[in-house]
């Protein structure tokens, strides 16, 4: 009989006889390593004495990974099915676990928020300023709120705005300025400076709407259309505007005689403008009709600034003419006037701006002044006053800018 130590023994060399596949594994990486070429050489020449059964082999091998690939998709997509039904079964618990993961994980959701803002700052800006946009009311209220909680911090941040020298000198400055067109105005008597605060959002979609507007292909073209037809239909009004009315008259006595609805003379007026002036120009096809009814806007400004004008010359010029014609008389009747308000116990007036408003008296009943506003016809009565005054006798009364722009709003 054996030894049951030599048994044992016997038993513990027997795997060294028989080596693991772990050893054949490890031998054949060994061997591949060791020969490449070669291995690479005999498989070039198995495929060309076997070109047949090669390529069946690679079918098949091909046909198991497309399996193999649409097994594995088809897990997935069972894999994302039931989460997502999951997901809307329960979306209390996702929610607590989307919190208590992020409030766990607070440094890696900074660093995902950190990189992928550096990746796509734009894009996250964009869209925060359209989200702000989409509600205008909700972002100041949010804003207000931010204030009334952050007073001090507020404060703070304009404190170290202003520590700048360069930004306070300027803000100074802007005040200083602000200050001063204030007063210039007043002293003028000129209205102050309206102001509109434009918000962020108004700002950002004024540029939308210039960037759109400015680069438009065709905006150039469309630009000397406008311009060309603007500037023609005014100079078209202002020229033959007598004219256009008479005939525009005459078109509704003839429409009122023929029992048609009656239409307004400026309609008339424009419409025919309209028709005569495209007729004359080379190109309209880009024109709309906003373009159209803005040029007519203008063109109607235009022409009640002209009448303006005109009436307020008119006025000044038969003024001082009513003046000349009429001077013993009104100067007698100043000198009367004086001294009843001397008797009065009132103070004289000057004698020249008693003539001129008897001469003022006199005429505005034979002058069409329906353009002109009551302060306009001061200021009308003003320079004829200083023509009045002056001691030399010229053909043109003086010209005062500020009343001639006044008479011209």
């Amino acid at each position: 009989m054996n030894d049951p130590s030599e048994e044992a023994g016997a038993a513990r060399e027997a795997p060294a006889e028989h080596p693991s596949v772990d050893d054949a594994a490890e031998r054949r990486r060994q061997y591949v390593a060791a020969n490449r070429d070669r291995i690479r050489e005999l498989n070039r020449l198995w495929r060309a004495n076997h070109l047949d059964r090669a390529r069946e082999l690679n079918r098949d091998s091909m046909r198991r990974a497309a399996a193999r690939r649409h097994r594995e998709a088809e897990v997935r997509a069972r894999g994302r099915e039931r989460a997502k039904r999951w997901r809307v079964e329960h979306p209390e618990r996702r929610r607590e676990y989307q919190q208590r993961w992020v409030a766990e994980n607070r440094e890696k959701v900074r660093e995902y928020y950190n990189r992928y803002y550096d990746a796509h700052r734009d894009e996250v800006n964009a869209r925060a300023a359209a989200k702000r946009d989409a509600d205008p009311e909700r972002t100041k209220q949010i804003t207000r709120q931010w204030a009334e909680r952050n007073k001090e911090r507020r404060a703070e941040l304009q404190r170290n705005r202003r520590s700048d020298p360069e930004v306070y000198q300027a803000e100074l400055e802007a005040n200083a300025a602000a200050k001063r067109l204030k007063r210039s105005l007043s002293r003028a008597d000129l209205p102050p400076k309206r102001i509109h605060v434009a918000t962020a959002a108004e700002r950002r979609a004024n540029e939308r709407e210039a960037d759109a507007y400015f680069n438009d292909p065709a905006r150039s073209e469309h630009l000397r259309q406008f311009t060309v037809f603007a500037e023609s239909l005014t100079e078209h009004i202002l020229k033959n505007g007598a004219r256009m009315r008479e005939f525009a008259d005459a078109y509704g006595e003839t429409r009122a005689r023929m029992g048609l609805p009656p239409m307004l003379v400026e309609d008339v007026v424009y419409a025919r403008a309209v028709e005569i002036v495209s007729e004359r120009m080379r190109r309209v096809d880009l024109l709309t009709g906003r373009d159209v009814a803005a040029a007519v806007r203008s063109t109607k400004a235009a022409a009640v600034r002209e009448e303006r004008r005109r009436q307020f010359e008119n006025l000044v010029k038969m003024v001082v003419n009513d003046v000349g014609r009429n001077r013993d008389r009104y100067y007698s009747d100043s000198e009367f006037e004086n001294r009843a308000r001397m008797n009065r116990g009132m103070a004289r007036v000057p004698i020249e701006s008693l003539v001129v408003r008897l001469a003022l008296q006199n005429v505005v009943q034979r002058v069409p002044t329906d353009r002109l506003t009551a302060d306009v016809a001061r200021d009308a009565a003003r320079i004829a006053k200083l023509y009045v005054a002056a001691p030399s006798h010229s053909t043109e009364a003086p010209v005062d800018d500020r009343a001639k722009r006044r008479s011209l709003r």
